[in-house]
């Protein structure tokens, strides 16, 4: 293969990276709580942003100074993300929670609030970064790997790693302008429906976050005597 051809397998391959089930449920999380396409779309450029970052720091320092990760610390990169998702989970059962007293004393008021629990986290500040950084210290070593298979020149290593890079922040720009998209249209029709997707969401996050602990923990030994770390 071309080199060109190798960058746009690339770019594509960091497209189909952003389309990961635990990438898709975090950013869910997130994207529930608003309430307009234009606050609802940038989430994912963000995302890509802070993922990108992690890929291209972890992966140059694996593919220029040969740097090995051992599996604990690659299953304690992955049990972050697990932890995460909880996080976000709980922080939209909390929204939803603060904010169901002050429905009942004056509803009218706050049917017109943007977001849950306060002002937005996911606009106002850097959560969708962080947890963009998050999910690429997951998936660094494995696209770095992968990167060492191809390609044996370090420079262009890192030329691959920056097009995968805005490859995936393009795939979550579609995924969370779709997602705004239809929570928008919804919402349009059904009355409380971003409330409901904001419980929905938080359950689900929740759900997956401690599946992974338990995967990461127990079946993949992290929390046992031996560890077994296979970079995906």
């Amino acid at each position: 293969m071309s080199f060109a051809a190798i960058l746009t397998l690339g770019f594509f391959l960091g497209m189909r990276h952003a389309t990961d089930p635990d990438h898709v449920v975090a950013v869910s999380t997130i994207v529930a709580r608003e309430r307009s396409l234009r606050a609802g779309a940038p989430i994912g450029v963000l995302w890509g942003l802070g993922h990108t970052i992690t890929i291209l720091v972890v992966g140059a320092a694996i593919l220029v100074f040969d740097v090995v990760i051992p599996a604990r610390l690659g299953l304690a990169m992955e049990l972050a993300v697990a932890f995460m998702l909880v996080l976000l989970g709980a922080l939209n059962l909390r929204g939803v929670l603060a904010r169901a007293p002050l429905d009942a004393v004056a509803p009218a008021a706050t049917a017109t609030a943007r977001t849950y629990g306060g002002a937005s986290w996911s606009s106002t500040s850097l959560r969708p970064l962080a947890v963009g950084v998050v999910h690429g210290l997951a998936g660094s070593a494995a696209v770095a790997l992968l990167v060492l298979g191809t390609i044996h020149d370090a420079p262009w290593g890192i030329v691959y790693l920056l097009v995968f890079g805005v490859g995936t922040v393009a795939g979550m720009l579609l995924i969370t302008a779709a997602m705004a998209a239809s929570v928008v249209a919804a919402a349009r029709r059904f009355q409380r429906f971003n409330e409901i997707l904001v419980v929905l969401t938080g359950v689900a996050s929740i759900a997956f976050g401690a599946y992974l602990v338990y995967r990461i923990g127990v079946v993949d030994g992290l929390f046992a005597g031996t560890a077994r770390w296979t970079p995906e």
